[in-house]
């Protein structure tokens, strides 16, 4: 049984003098009966609450201190000082907010003095009380202490707190006296607010002024640089502790690994991982960013899976390493395997589990995704309502996108973006324009990504008119410099219209020097419209700037085949063969029943790989009595007509879909998810099947989605 505690005796009549006695030698005054006795006695001993109130304000009890303090007839300025340093420290700064406003509705400016200011600002910062803190710098400059450093420290505080950046740059620059604190404030500020430039600027004005900067702003400084990815300052300000003989400790040490991690430096961030003897979670995080940035994913998983503890940020960090990888599904798995510790997530992992639900494809995994995001509360969040658009049209279901764009209560540029990106790649250039039309009449300004999604859109539909008016309307109408990007979907429009001759002239008179992806959209142009002497001249400004390109020297290699050049052709095998260049081979997934299945070419793989291809030849056989012949003109390898008919046949998108059609009844739909563009014939061979087997069937290749219904597909045939 616990022993009850005894209170102290108070005498009576009680003094100043016997209440400090009474309490000297016992436990500060914590527990509410204890302290109301005290406060009874004071009133039965006429003596002033302010020496209760002093008392109070040693316990922990500042809630109380409070009660008090609103009651007291008159405020003593020392006192209601020491109140609002407690009241600001506390975990409720917001009530010296509370203690302040009922000063001025007594006393006016009476009961407040130069020192008030500091404490007050800072529980203004702490609560994010921007009106507070304007109410309390008006009043400050009443009185003349707005010239008091102390006094614009805090502003410069409470104002960078409050995300008002450039009213605390105001401040700081009218200040006639900075010290070390001031400067790392309004750095800290700058570093808050995302402006890492800033940061670095700052830095550079406070080492003119010939102040030397503490452990502190240098780790502030130090994450800007990674933050921003400035490695060259980072290694600068390395070499500036070195020469300034500053103690590299833990946290030093820390900040620096993070940077050159975030900058993908790894070799410099492994040199201090093995320095550092106790390895935190943030040190242990930053490795697996970093590798995870990098692209060395599996060392990421080492040093994870080396952990002995692991919290949220890590966790997610690793998730969001495979995600952003490349490797969607064994994102998703360590999701399950973090729910199983029982960690919650929070929006930023789950902006990385949407993401790679996004990346795979799979219907299925996005609704359940969808479910437990608002099961979990995390449905009210617009970065989330806007993740899951893409997530939704990447999918395959632009009805669902839609459903989550019509529900969400506010939408900003990146909303209307992504739902006009969505109509974009499933071909509905209409809804793309009608949305970005409406998007400009509710005054939401459209950005460069924007742009990119309605010109995609115009591309996709053969509306050329409609896409020269949109790319000049950029820079007429919205002062937007047109970027790579914007110039490659141009490109890709007169590619795809069969103007060739245009996209050349644009090619040739674009203010930026044409990269490797608007050569190839010219590359690629050609080759569907069999254009060969351009296709080769574009295929050779590829390897141009990019030797080892292997869907340049593939192409070339078909263009040479086509014109039967063999040797031409055995030429440039043997040299990819000698640099390890290899096409990218064709791959294929289908989700079934929870499922993800995964095809190649003439694969043998699976389990039911026999079923699969009886079922291959029963679909073949119907499709030859609704008029099918295989295409085999995009096969450019010197083999029989024959053999040319099973290359083509054989595609991972025919052998998924015929898995499906083993698995799935009449009637049902079958999503499969394709990585490279869906070739001619499979392109026909899909569309008879969803006549013949009345079937809905959606395709995502590597461009745009494709839902073929009825003998139909919804690009009308121009992809």
């Amino acid at each position: 049984m616990p022993t009850a505690t005894t209170l102290p005796t108070i005498p009576v009549p009680l003094t100043s003098t016997a209440l400090h006695a009474a309490l000297s030698g016992t436990p500060t005054p914590t527990s509410l009966p204890h302290l109301k006795q005290i406060h009874a006695q004071v009133l039965r001993s006429n003596l002033p609450p302010s020496l209760l109130l002093e008392l109070l304000l040693s316990s922990s009890s500042l809630d109380y201190a409070l009660s008090v303090f609103i009651h007291l007839p008159k405020c003593h300025t020392p006192l209601s000082n020491k109140l609002f340093r407690s009241l600001s420290r506390s975990a409720k700064p917001e009530t010296a907010l509370l203690a302040y406003e009922k000063i001025r509705l007594k006393e006016g400016l009476l009961g407040i003095d130069r020192f008030s200011f500091p404490p007050l600002l800072k529980a203004a910062s702490r609560a994010s009380g921007l009106n507070e803190g304007k109410e309390i710098h008006g009043v400050a400059t009443k009185l003349g202490f707005d010239k008091d450093p102390f006094v614009q420290t805090g502003l410069v505080g409470m104002y960078a707190s409050c995300d008002r950046i450039s009213e605390a740059r105001l401040v700081f620059d009218k200040m006639s006296y900075r010290d070390v604190v001031a400067w790392s404030i309004m750095i800290d500020g700058y570093h808050q607010s995302g402006l890492y430039d800033d940061v670095l600027q700052l830095f550079e004005e406070m080492k003119s002024s010939n102040l030397k900067p503490d452990e502190m702003v240098l780790t502030t400084i130090i994450s800007a640089c990674g933050r921003a990815r400035n490695l060259s300052y980072g290694e600068a300000i390395h070499d500036f502790i070195i020469e300034n003989n500053f103690v590299l400790d833990t946290y030093l040490q820390s900040a620096l690994l993070t940077m050159y991690a975030s900058c993908g430096c790894m070799e410099m961030a492994q040199k201090l991982f093995t320095r550092i003897s106790s390895r935190n979670l943030v040190v242990l995080t930053a490795m697996i960013s970093g590798y995870s940035r990098v692209g060395r994913v599996e060392d990421a998983r080492l040093i994870f899976d080396q952990m002995e503890e692991k919290d949220l940020v890590c966790w997610s960090a690793m998730i969001s390493g495979y995600a952003e990888s490349d490797k969607p599904q064994e994102a998703l798995n360590l999701f399950s395997e973090m729910q199983v510790f029982g960690i919650k997530p929070d929006q930023v992992t789950i902006l990385s589990v949407i993401s790679a639900c996004a990346g795979l494809g799979v219907l299925d995994r996005a609704k359940w995704i969808h479910m437990y995001v608002d099961k979990n509360g995390l449905g009210g969040a617009l970065p989330v309502n806007n993740a899951l658009i893409d997530m939704y049209a990447k999918c395959g279901n632009l009805g669902a996108a839609r459903g989550v764009f019509e529900k969400m209560r506010s939408r900003n540029v990146i909303s209307w973006t992504s739902m006009i990106n969505a109509f974009a790649i499933h071909g509905d250039a209409s809804n793309a324009l009608k949305f970005f039309y409406q998007m400009k009449d509710e005054n939401i300004k459209p950005n460069g990504v924007t742009f990119v999604g309605v010109l995609y859109a115009c591309s996709h539909a053969g509306l050329v008119e409609e896409g020269r008016r949109t790319f000049a309307s950029m820079t007429n109408e919205h002062n937007i410099t047109p970027k790579h990007e914007h110039y490659g979907c141009m490109v890709d429009l007169f590619g795809r219209a069969n103007l060739l001759r245009d996209a050349l002239e644009l090619v040739e008179t674009m203010p930026l020097a044409p990269n490797v992806v608007i050569w190839g959209s010219l590359m690629a142009a050609c080759q569907i419209h069999g254009d060969n002497e351009l296709g080769e001249f574009a295929a050779k400004q590829v390897l141009e700037l990019e030797p080892d390109h292997d869907g340049a020297l593939v192409q070339l290699s078909n263009i040479y085949a086509k014109d039967r050049r063999w040797q031409d052709v055995g030429e440039l095998r043997n040299l990819m063969k000698q640099r390890g260049i290899s096409k990218e081979r064709g791959c294929s997934w289908i989700e079934l029943n929870n499922q993800v299945y995964e095809f190649v070419m003439a694969d043998k793989k699976h389990k039911q790989a026999d079923k699969i291809y009886e079922k291959l030849d029963e679909v073949v056989k119907e499709l030859k009595l609704v008029g099918y012949t295989p295409n085999t003109s995009s096969v450019l390898v010197d083999v029989e007509e024959e053999g040319k008919k099973e290359v083509v046949l054989w595609h991972s998108e025919k052998l998924a879909l015929c898995y499906g059609l083993m698995c799935e009844g009449k009637g049902s739909c079958i999503r499969i998810v394709k990585n490279l563009r869906v070739c001619e014939d499979c392109h026909t061979f899909i569309k008879l099947v969803s006549k013949v087997y009345g079937m809905e069937i959606i395709v995502r290749d590597r461009t745009r989605f494709h839902h073929y219904k009825a003998g139909v597909c919804s690009c009308n045939d121009y992809w």
